[in-house]
């Protein structure tokens, strides 16, 4: 399989809130929900995540020190049914995914569905990143419905040791430097 026949990652989630709360809480609530410490290029030098709620804007973290680094762009902007925007935390934009997200009235809530594709524009490392991206947009999406399920439990647990995998090989300084970033003139 070369990484232009890898399929997309499909999630979903349900939740009990209505679409236009749902749609909200995905954007203007994004730095609030994320987690940051596990999903991030800086972990616990993030400040905070920005989600600019507009077409063309852009998805980044900015860490303490003034540093911005790009996550992607808003493609798609249409409240509160869909939302479409690019994706390549610490890596070049010619890289990125796209993330589409529908927000779907179902049974009194919502259904949000994420599906990402592009993955050929990876590379050679596009197979090991969409399993990767399978699991951790899973996760993302139970801390954005606020459920706690077993495997994120698991998948705490290996992040915890792949943190302390990386402290011991000097720390998240060599992903930072690697990412880049731009200071923050604001």
């Amino acid at each position: 399989m070369t990484s232009a026949e890898i399929p997309p990652v499909k999630r979903s989630v349900s939740v009990p809130w209505d679409q236009e709360t749902a749609f909200n809480r995905f954007t203007f609530e994004f730095s609030w929900w994320w987690p940051m410490k596990s999903h991030s290029i800086g972990g616990d030098r993030v400040q905070k995540i920005v989600f600019e709620p507009f077409e063309n804007g852009r998805i980044y973290e900015e860490h303490q020190d003034g540093r911005r680094f790009q996550w992607g762009q808003i493609l798609v902007w249409e409240p509160p049914g869909l939302l479409k925007f690019t994706w390549h935390p610490s890596r070049d934009p010619s890289t990125a995914q796209e993330v589409n997200v529908e927000f779907v009235v179902e049974n009194g809530g919502t259904r949000l569905d994420l599906v990402s594709t592009g993955w050929e524009n990876w590379g050679p490392r596009a197979r090991r990143a969409h399993n990767g991206y399978n699991l951790g947009w899973g996760y993302v999406l139970n801390v954005w419905a606020g459920r706690r399920t077993i495997s994120m439990t698991f998948l705490d647990v290996v992040a915890g040791v792949a943190s302390q995998i990386q402290k011991f090989r000097g720390g998240t300084d060599g992903q930072i430097a690697r990412a880049g970033g731009e200071i923050s003139h604001s």
